[in-house]
């Protein structure tokens, strides 16, 4: 029907009132466009539609009933929504009448009663459970799983849930069963909820109308004792008193570095739900397990309550006078014998806030640039690697570019695990349409739905990206205006890459020559492609090779900056392992990644701490480990890192925290490392402080406390006042905000950050110089970031990897994350979640296995020329011949004890990705469960 409304509107009545609405709204649009509301028990805006449970009912003109949310809006329809609403009620009381009392009942009254869209509205309908009711039979419940919880008997099976759990997540773990009354939603695997496919995200949760998907926190205080008793209550699981009045704070996850908004309701000092923000910023009411469920640590009973000091080789309890006088005097005679004999590893786990003081803490209190943080062991490369060919090191997109590509190279990354939210998005896109491109070792989710799907030896990604490049070239799918005005070095990669046509790559990587073509021309022939990697870029001998020959291809296709496209992103791994790196935290950079060799940078800095700032950079990481271990380090800080069960080749490191005089830890817990300090500082948790993290796309973010630190606790910003204090030397910047707002005058990148404007506005993308500034979410539109203005093409050879199997060790080890399982698992493994991995795996082939004579759940002696561990076998198709898999989340599984010290040439980044092992089966236990 024509429209004479301009943009493509239509005009409606409603009630008698005019509402325009835009072309594709439909009828429940134009309802809400009148402020009026109406049911919709089977309709969550997130999914398709299915009008299936008739509540949203309205009368149009000539036309008869119909269902609000699936009819079309047009022009000049007239509609009735107080006259139909007999309707709707009529199609309450039919799904009322097939429910149990209880499905009203439950809710009435209490706090609970905002959960049950159905409850709310029979409410506001007078719809009551029908008196004298024919008993109905009892469908059961489903508490098998610690997070999800199925009651049958509250089940409309409306399908919000199994839609859900295919469109939003992208697990289709869900579906309906039975026929009639007795259709119910049920694990699609037919068994018990916590064996299913399940990835525990809560998306089915949040959708259900009725209360029969519920979680732990605010519905367990509906539950009776016979259906669990408290005992058998995880931590995270135990309800809270009724009695106090409940809190919402919207904060920032601490898990990976998608950075999820979420609200976080809370009594008294309990936490009851964590939710995803329905209008966050980028997870768009979505979260993954960790995020969502696993909050149960801040109860943990191993929750260090009080420092600890080494008195005659054990630590005991102090108090924190006493603790940060000793520190403090101990520091004070190391700065003043030689301020290079102290070095500082900061926290991707903590605030910006709390880093921007640790590396002003080294440098303006102890006079040293020895500070260093663990972007070092993993996107050092991605930092390096970026500023170098576009000028500054961040990803180039905000991820909403996503929702605009035509086709992604997904490399090195297994997001369905690392970053779950990120992994269903991409999903989501690709059901949507784009194609993908997957390169990696492992079969992956998301390699399994790809379009191609390369499979690289690892350590051979810079012979691939040139592998790419060439047939880019080759085949005239490159953007030569955009060469020509944004890029240099063309002509020297154009002649690198005659070295590296798809025959040769396929034998220097194992990638048929046929997929590498294929690949390349999803990739060239798409109108707006974007780059995601991840780990298995970086963490290699040449990860910052790798990181540059990635982004010829955005280069050479022109989909970065001034030329559009969804340009190149790493995606980050920890909470904020971004934002230490914003703040300076290493030992080369200045906050806002100016360089301690410029003295502009260092006076600026210099004026603001009221302190000279040293000029020679200082040691990164793996050269502390070394320093201490030939006697040259005299004390070292550790804040909220596990070095032991984090690092490569911890063997070496342990050598080096034994020979370090002095060793300071923050912690939650009494972590491996912890537990070989000389001083250990308990610490609070990401939910229990104030600050800003910085998420995968350089956006700020705030974090706020949703509850108070346990008695005893204090933050990493309030001990490293406490310890310079003492010293005599104080940091100013008295709160969180105050530091944001100093490091804002320092580091021109964030000029324009505060506290204050992001409770304000939101969210705020890097570069951010001034005020007024906007922020950028996409860089380099108008030119790139370098000193000449152009990207810069990288021609880089192939250069083998840091080690090679042979007739000794035979098998390639890859290490990774879990989904269940956060880093180190500190936190995660005290939770629920260690009913959903209980253990750490290796990955092997089922031909591997059989000629290995093992099968699943054996246990197997992993050695590599570094050091050995006892795992359990995962058969698993996952994982190439010749190839073998684990994670690092369990100290128990000792597994960063197999990996080497080989790192990047360029940033010292650990080879986590090749590690060459043998596999032999074992009569002792596996290690790697549930180790504290």
């Amino acid at each position: 029907m024509s429209t004479d409304f301009p943009g493509g509107r239509q005009r409606l009545s409603v009630d008698g009132h005019p509402v325009d609405v835009t072309d594709g709204a439909t009828l429940l649009d134009a309802v809400r466009a009148a402020g009026l509301a109406i049911p919709t028990l089977c309709h969550d805006d997130r999914l398709s539609t299915v009008a299936s449970c008739r509540t949203c009912l309205v009368e149009v003109a000539g036309r008869g009933l119909a269902a609000a949310c699936s009819t079309p809006a047009q022009d000049g329809l007239v509609i009735a929504v107080e006259a139909s609403r007999p309707d709707r009620r009529a199609a309450l009381e039919a799904i009322v009448a097939g429910l149990p009392p209880k499905a009203l009942d439950a809710y009435q009254g209490g706090p609970e009663a905002d959960r049950s869209e159905l409850a709310r509205e029979c409410a506001e309908y007078g719809v009551h459970a029908p008196a004298g009711a024919v008993l109905l039979p009892v469908r059961g419940i489903d508490h098998s799983h610690p997070y999800v919880k199925l009651d049958r008997d509250l089940c409309i099976a409306c399908g919000r849930c199994v839609r859900a759990c295919a469109e939003i997540q992208g697990t289709f773990a869900l579906t309906l069963v039975g026929r009639g009354a007795g259709t119910v939603v049920a694990p699609g695997t037919g068994g018990p909820w916590a064996e299913s496919d399940c990835v525990s995200c809560g998306a089915c949760v949040d959708t259900c109308p009725t209360g029969a998907l519920s979680e732990p926190g605010l519905l367990d205080l509906q539950r009776t004792t016979s259906e669990q008793a408290p005992s058998e209550q995880a931590p995270s699981e135990q309800a809270p008193s009724e009695q106090a009045p409940s809190e919402q704070r919207t904060t920032t996850c601490g898990y990976c570095g998608v950075g999820c908004t979420l609200e976080v309701a809370t009594r008294g000092s309990s936490i009851m739900t964590v939710k995803p923000a329905m209008n966050g910023s980028l997870n768009r009411g979505h979260a993954c397990v960790k995020g969502r469920f696993a909050h149960g640590f801040l109860n943990s009973a191993e929750r260090l309550s009080t420092p600890l000091i080494r008195r005659n080789g054990t630590l005991t309890p102090a108090t924190w006078d006493e603790a940060i006088g000793f520190v403090a005097g101990r520091l004070t005679a190391v700065r003043d014998a030689d301020p290079d004999g102290f070095a500082l590893i900061s926290s991707a786990r903590a605030t910006n806030e709390e880093n921007y003081l640790a590396q002003k803490f080294a440098r303006a209190v102890m006079g040293t640039n020895n500070v260093d943080n663990c972007s070092r062991l993993c996107h050092a490369p991605s930092a390096t690697g970026l500023a170098a060919a576009f000028g500054l090191g961040g990803g180039t997109n905000p991820f909403d570019d996503l929702d605009a590509c035509d086709a992604i190279l997904l490399v090195g990354a297994n997001p369905t695990a690392a970053h779950p939210v990120v992994g269903s998005r991409i999903f989501q896109r690709v059901m949507g349409g784009a194609r993908l491109v997957v390169v990696d070792p492992r079969r992956t989710y998301l390699a399994r739905h790809a379009d191609v799907h390369l499979r690289p030896r690892p350590g051979t990604n810079v012979a691939v990206f040139n592998g790419l490049a060439h047939v880019l070239v080759r085949e005239g799918m490159t953007d030569s205006a955009f060469l020509a005005a944004h890029a240099t070095g063309y002509k020297e990669l154009r002649g690198l890459l005659e070295d590296y046509p798809p025959d040769r790559v396929a034998a220097i990587s194992g990638v048929p020559a046929e997929d590498l073509v294929q690949a390349a021309r999803l990739y060239g022939q798409a109108a707006a492609p974007a780059i995601f990697y991840g780990l298995g870029v970086t963490e290699h001998l040449h990860g910052t090779d790798g990181v540059r020959t990635l982004s010829n291809l955005a280069v050479l296709r022109g989909a970065v900056g001034p030329g559009g496209g969804g340009g190149v992103n790493p995606l980050r791994g920890q909470n904020n392992v971004q934002g230490a790196s914003d703040m300076g935290a290493l030992p080369d950079l200045l906050p806002g990644y100016q360089k301690v060799g410029d003295p502009a940078a260092r006076h600026r800095c210099a004026a603001a701490w009221q302190a000279e700032v040293p000029a020679r950079p200082g040691l990164r990481t793996p050269q502390m480990f070394a320093a201490a271990r030939s006697g040259a380090l005299q004390a070292l800080w550790i804040i909220g890192e596990d070095v032991l069960t984090t690092d490569p080749d911890s063997t070496a490191v342990r050598a080096a925290l034994e020979a370090c005089p002095l060793v300071i830890c923050n912690d939650l817990f009494l972590s491996d490392t912890a537990a070989a300090a000389d001083v250990v500082f308990p610490v609070a948790a990401w939910l229990e402080k104030e600050g800003t993290f910085v998420n995968f796309d350089r956006r700020f973010q705030r974090v706020r406390e949703a509850v108070v630190p346990p008695a005893g606790v204090r933050t990493d910003f309030a001990v490293l006042h406490a310890v310079a204090d003492r010293m005599g030397a104080g940091l100013g910047c008295e709160s969180p905000a105050d530091a944001m707002a100093e490091c804002a005058a320092v580091a021109p990148l964030f000029g324009g950050v505060t506290h204050s404007r992001l409770d304000r506005e939101g969210p705020l993308h890097w570069p951010c110089g001034s005020p007024d500034s906007p922020g950028t979410p996409r860089l380099y539109e108008d030119g790139f970031a370098t000193p000449d203005g152009l990207a810069h093409l990288a021609a880089r050879p192939y250069l083998p990897p840091g080690e090679e199997c042979d007739g000794e060790f035979p098998f390639l080890l890859i290490t990774g994350r879990r989904a269940e399982h956060y880093n180190s698992g500190s936190m995660t493994r005290r939770t629920a979640n260690l009913r959903l991995l209980g253990r750490e795996t290796v990955d092997v082939g089922p031909g591997d296995a059989a000629a290995l004579g093992v099968g699943d759940g054996d246990a197997v002696r992993v050695a590599s020329r570094h050091g050995e561990a006892v795992l359990q076998v995962k058969i698993s198709d996952d994982v190439e011949p010749g190839q073998v898999f684990a994670g690092f989340h369990f100290p128990g599984a000792a597994v960063n004890g197999l990996t080497s010290p080989v790192g990047d040439e360029a940033t010292g980044c650990p080879e986590y990705k090749v590690t060459a092992v043998r596999l032999a089966a074992s009569s002792r236990s596996a290690g790697g469960g549930p180790s504290r």
